[in-house]
């Protein structure tokens, strides 16, 4: 059985850090540590991708299109997907309808107006509402990689038309093996490298024989560091090792998917719930 594998990188650079508060402009070390993402990550990765002629989908918000437009250039330029993540980094869930579709058409033009044919999405710290799918479906996109009720793609009426989900999960997220930053308070445990490559080589392997989809989820400001490109080079290798691990970017699979009659279909189902029983405040 042959599985699929996509890279995924999500160019954050300073947008999750001002979602907590705009103070944060005026912190020069965090937004700097930010800046490494699209100044340095972005074209290590690239070269890393060329060197085992590899696509990938980096998700980009509108905010870092805007302010780093050559490294979306640059990733387009590699020939690779570039991916609609929302324009500020706010949770839309937390968010008024008006505030999330207003966000969302912002991001669109910003990506759009440098070139990129944006037919997937992924929503900032994945954390959509239920009304999101819905969003994404009716701005023609055509997949959302923010769900996690499964590990294999699957197609979701939204109701405003079909879109592929490309399932995803904490585990294979370098956030929660690398993100540690004072302040904000973004406290991951700093951990080996060595331990995150058998992390997600043991999930790949475990993947393979469950046949999973398997999408690793970096940020080119935590994994674009040098040892850490390291284990993405020997996760690469160990899955081209392997023979049955089919490397492709979020859209060819939300392709492939959407083409099969066969694939498992689902709709949205919110959760209701009794104030009496779980209040909504604190």
């Amino acid at each position: 059985m042959t599985i699929q594998a996509c890279l995924t990188f999500d160019v954050d650079a300073e947008a999750p850090i001002l979602a907590e508060s705009g103070l944060y402009a005026h912190n020069a070390g965090v937004m700097s540590h930010q800046a490494y993402g699209p100044r340095v990550g972005v074209p290590r990765l690239l070269d890393l991708l060329r060197e085992y002629e590899l696509p990938a989908t980096f998700f980009v918000p509108g905010w870092t299109a805007d302010r780093y437009p050559r490294t979306v250039e640059a990733i387009l330029a590699a020939g690779h997907e570039v991916g609609h993540h929302s324009y500020a980094h706010f949770s839309p869930f937390a968010q008024t309808e008006a505030e999330e579709r207003a966000d969302f058409e912002r991001a669109l033009a910003s990506l759009r107006g440098l070139g990129a044919e944006v037919e997937g999405f992924r929503c900032p710290s994945w954390e959509p509402g239920w009304r999101t799918p819905r969003i994404v479906a009716e701005h023609g996109l055509r997949y959302d990689s923010s769900l996690m009720d499964s590990d294999r793609p699957y197609v979701l009426d939204t109701g405003a038309g079909e879109i592929a989900e490309l399932p995803v999960h904490w585990s294979l997220d370098d956030w929660e093996q690398y993100a540690y930053i004072p302040d904000p308070p973004f406290r991951s445990p700093i951990e080996s490298p060595a331990k995150v490559l058998d992390l997600w080589t043991s999930e790949l392997d475990a993947m393979r024989r469950y046949g999973c989809l398997f999408v690793l989820t970096c940020h080119p400001f935590l994994s674009g560091r040098p040892h850490r490109v390291e284990i993405i080079r020997s996760l690469i290798e160990h899955a081209l090792a392997a023979g049955d691990v089919e490397f492709l970017s979020c859209r060819d699979v939300a392709r492939r998917v959407l083409a099969d009659p066969a694939a498992e279909r689902r709709s949205p189902t919110p959760v209701v719930v009794d104030p009496a029983v779980y209040p909504a405040g604190p």
